[in-house]
């Protein structure tokens, strides 16, 4: 008996440390749950405080935004100086260099006239260089030019405190000739003047001219008579184009005129005067201007009215037509026809 009694004690001492076990394991998780408790409440007092000013931060982004739109503001500034900065430098370095480094002025320059043929002026102007501002200067300047610039007409040369000025009536072209590998063109005065690319002018070639043995100097009249009627026309022709299509000239259609059979030296059946246009249209002009009458007709002034009605009516003398026959008396106004 007493040794059951110790065995049930036992047992019962095993429960209770047990029991105790389990109560402070209990009270120990309920300590650190207690504990974490503690630890998190100040992460929820910094998140208060970061919300706890709204007025502030409102404040500090509308400074930032003012802040980059100065900037975007002195930036674009900048860069419009900038750009206007490199264009004036732009169009100073695209003037050329004998024109920057001259004291020689050319006044009141057609706008046809380009950087090639200005240089042949100021090269005839003062070959040797070294010019000052005088008379002395002025005067032999203005004999340079009187022999050997022969676009220029009407020479007139005057000096000022650092500049020379240089004035005259520009020779227009109107005509190209070819001879063999030569080529240069002639005014409405038939004054010849050496060849220089020029694009911005209608310039209408002569072809048909019996063999040219000898070309003419530039500065020379050219006396020719097929080369004089071709002229005429061409002289009427711009007249016409600058009353009644200024905007667009008639002339920058036509390629050449045609002299071949002038005054009917090859066939005195066949026309004597033919246009071809850029796209080798033939324009049927027919006598030389004044001789209408003489091979029955149309006048002049009915030609060039049946020539320019035509133009305005279709806008171009190119594509669609065969020829426009200019010459005969009992037409009107040319109709286009199948060129093919």
């Amino acid at each position: 008996m007493l040794i059951a009694a110790r065995e049930a004690d036992y047992t019962t001492r095993l429960i209770i440390s047990h029991i105790m076990a389990i109560r402070r394991k209990k009270t120990k998780t309920r300590r650190t749950k207690r504990i974490s408790f503690k630890s998190r409440a100040p992460k929820r007092r910094k998140k208060r405080k970061k919300t706890y000013y709204p007025s502030l931060t409102r404040l500090l982004k509308i400074f930032a935004l003012a802040c980059v739109s100065a900037a975007m503001g002195i930036g674009f500034v900048f860069v419009v100086w900038t750009g206007f900065t490199s264009m004036d430098k732009y169009v100073k370095n695209n003037i050329p260099i004998w024109e920057k480094n001259s004291i020689l002025k050319l006044i009141d320059v057609p706008a046809w006239v380009n950087d090639q043929l200005e240089k042949k002026i100021f090269d005839a102007a003062a070959p040797n260089g070294d010019l000052k501002p005088d008379e002395e200067s002025a005067r032999l300047i203005e004999k340079n030019l009187t022999q050997q610039a022969h676009w220029l007409d009407d020479i007139k040369v005057q000096t000022t405190h650092d500049s020379i000025h240089i004035m005259g009536r520009w020779r227009r072209p109107l005509a190209l000739v070819k001879s063999s590998l030569d080529k240069f063109y002639v005014d409405s005065d038939l004054v010849v003047l050496d060849y220089v690319p020029i694009m911005n002018l209608p310039i209408v070639r002569v072809e048909g001219l019996p063999l040219i043995i000898r070309t003419p100097q530039p500065g020379r009249v050219w006396h020719r008579d097929d080369l004089a009627a071709a002229v005429v026309i061409l002289e009427n022709l711009e007249r016409m184009d600058k009353i009644l299509t200024p905007d667009k000239p008639l002339l920058y259609d036509i390629a050449s005129i045609d002299m071949s059979n002038f005054n009917g030296r090859e066939n005195s059946r066949f026309p004597h005067i033919v246009l071809y246009t850029t796209d080798n249209t033939e324009i049927i002009w027919g006598a030389e201007f004044d001789n209408w009458q003489k091979h029955l007709e149309s006048t002049d002034q009915q030609k060039l009215a049946k020539l320019y009605q035509y133009y305005e009516k279709h806008g171009s003398l190119l594509g669609g037509v065969k020829y426009v026959n200019l010459r005969d008396p009992q037409d009107n106004i040319p109709l286009p026809i199948d060129k093919y």
